[in-house]
């Protein structure tokens, strides 16, 4: 009878000793666990910073590219409006210079008229003064003859004749400032031509409508490149858009696997006091 009592007291310090054995094995191992997980944790942590910190560099460069790209796109539309003001001032100087040249010619028609209207008054006026002067030569030897003839006829043929021959001189004058005119109408035409013709000129080099097949003019090259600088800033725009985006959601990620980080940090830290009490 009293040999199953001393098995008994044998068996209970074995089965204790391999109880806390279990115990603490599983404790280990779940300590081995936390630890494992901690450092894939730390790996997933470490992984996330460098896409954050990669995304932030790239942040920073698209955000210097948007800003240069903003302001290209403000002076091409800046040059864009100062092309189609030079545009314009050129348009109207063509316009001017075409009124001008056509006001020119037609006054030296007018002035070429005049000059042969006052030729023929001249001829008029040389040929009266002639009449005239054979007239008062033949007054006055007939007046030598006859007496009776009035001195008042006399007269008044000598101041005609006079009158006459003053008339041929202003006329003389006249033709001569006409002359004069038309040599200026002659000059100011052919400045006036060559303003146009040149007007002509940077107009088509402005716009390039006479020329649609040739090079591409400058006001053409000045919208392109405000297409272009739009272009550019519409991709600069839209990469800087995605990237913050991307920045965004790496920082959600990685804000999640410090947390989980730390979570696990303290649930081994627990573990461990917990180990350590038991």
């Amino acid at each position: 009878m009293k040999t199953p009592t001393l098995a008994k007291n044998i068996t209970a310090p074995i089965l204790e000793r391999y109880r806390k054995y279990g115990v603490t094995e599983r404790k280990k191992n779940e300590l081995d666990a936390l630890n494992i997980q901690i450092l894939d944790a730390q790996g997933n942590v470490a992984q996330y910073q460098s896409i954050v910190n990669a995304l932030t560099t790239k942040s920073n460069d698209l955000q210097g590219f948007l800003a240069t790209a903003t302001n290209n796109k403000t002076q091409a539309y800046n040059n864009k409006i100062l092309i189609d003001e030079l545009v314009q001032s050129a348009t109207d100087l063509e316009s001017n210079s075409k009124i001008a040249f056509n006001e020119m010619i037609e006054a030296n028609v007018m002035t070429k008229f005049l000059t042969t209207k006052i030729n023929t008054v001249i001829g008029k006026l040389i040929y009266s003064a002639e009449v005239i002067n054979k007239l008062a030569n033949l007054i006055i030897r007939k007046k030598a003859l006859n007496p009776l003839i009035s001195d008042e006829l006399v007269s008044m043929i000598t101041i005609a004749g006079t009158d006459a021959n003053n008339a041929v001189a202003l006329t003389l004058v006249a033709l001569q400032s006409a002359f004069v005119a038309h040599a200026i109408e002659m000059e100011a035409e052919t400045t006036m031509g060559l303003e146009y013709t040149q007007s002509i000129g940077f107009t088509e080099m402005l716009t390039g409508y006479a020329i649609a097949d040739g090079p591409a003019s400058l006001q053409q090259l000045f919208y392109q490149a405000y297409t272009d600088a739009k272009t550019n800033y519409a991709l600069a725009e839209k990469a800087n858009f995605t990237t913050a985006k991307q920045l965004n959601t790496a920082k959600a990620t990685l804000n999640t696997a410090q947390v989980k980080l730390k979570s696990l940090q303290s649930g081994l830290a627990a573990a461990n006091a917990a180990a350590l009490s038991s």
